[in-house]
């Protein structure tokens, strides 16, 4: 048995940031991923990550852009979270390591680019591999910080909660992992269990999600009594290369 105090399933963006974050706060953290730390949809992502970083730009134009944008379908409070959180979250990426472009020209110091439905400039990126290198970045942090835990191809199976123990307060205390390569199954308990497993678009058979993305976790969390919504998002990127005998290229 495995003992943290706070397990992650799921190793993309968010995932990894909260490991990091927990760790610098002297918490014991695992990460259950079913491959490796680079194999979700994080590292796919290529044009860059949207805030407000100009000086001409502003708090209340990028929340409109978005509610536009989302054709009224966007949640306001949690939209104004997302955008007033956006600057500091690109500041500790960037003290994590993380090379965006530059543009000593700019009043930012970094390249600021415009895409559609954004009325300012305020998309920073690593040239066009931005999920790419942020994951790099905070897989290589991960590594080398002695509080956190990796354990990479442990397919999550199932949460572990006190209902299914016969108990009657409602907690979760962790989940069984299957070892791909030990063919073994692993019990893991903590004191929390956070879910960061991504989408399920390999629902479809054509779909432009990496071969991971499916599902384990949204499944997981129903079965343990969490709510689950908008279920009918599920993100296809405009632009894939397609070979009937090969998998989609982006």
């Amino acid at each position: 048995m495995l003992e943290f105090d706070v397990v992650i399933i799921g190793s993309g963006l968010a995932g990894l940031t909260l490991a990091l974050k927990l760790a610098e706060q002297n918490k014991r953290v695992g990460i259950v991923t079913k491959r490796t730390l680079l194999d979700g949809a994080s590292s796919w992502a290529q044009g860059g990550i949207a805030a407000v970083l100009a000086d001409d730009d502003s708090i209340e134009a990028h929340i409109q852009d978005t509610l536009i944008a989302g054709a009224g379908l966007c949640d306001e409070k949690a939209t104004r979270y997302v955008v007033e959180h956006g600057r500091p979250a690109i500041e500790w990426l960037i003290s994590q390591g993380v090379l965006f472009t530059r543009d000593e020209g700019s009043q930012t110091g970094y390249h600021l680019s415009r895409e559609g439905g954004h009325s300012h400039r305020r998309i920073i990126h690593a040239a066009d591999a931005t999920g790419k290198v942020v994951q790099l970045t905070l897989a290589e942090r991960i590594k080398q910080h002695p509080n956190i835990t990796v354990l990479d191809n442990h397919i999550a199976i199932d949460m572990i909660t006190s209902q299914k123990l016969g108990l009657k307060d409602r907690r979760c205390l962790g989940l069984y992992a299957l070892d791909i390569h030990q063919d073994q199954v692993y019990t893991i308990t903590a004191q929390h269990t956070v879910l960061a497993t991504g989408g399920a678009g390999k629902v479809y058979l054509y779909t432009t999600d990496p071969d991971v993305a499916t599902g384990d976790g949204i499944a997981m969390g129903w079965r343990a009594g969490c709510r689950v919504a908008n279920m009918e998002f599920i993100q296809f990127h405009p632009t894939c290369l397609y070979h009937p005998h090969a998998k989609s290229f982006l």
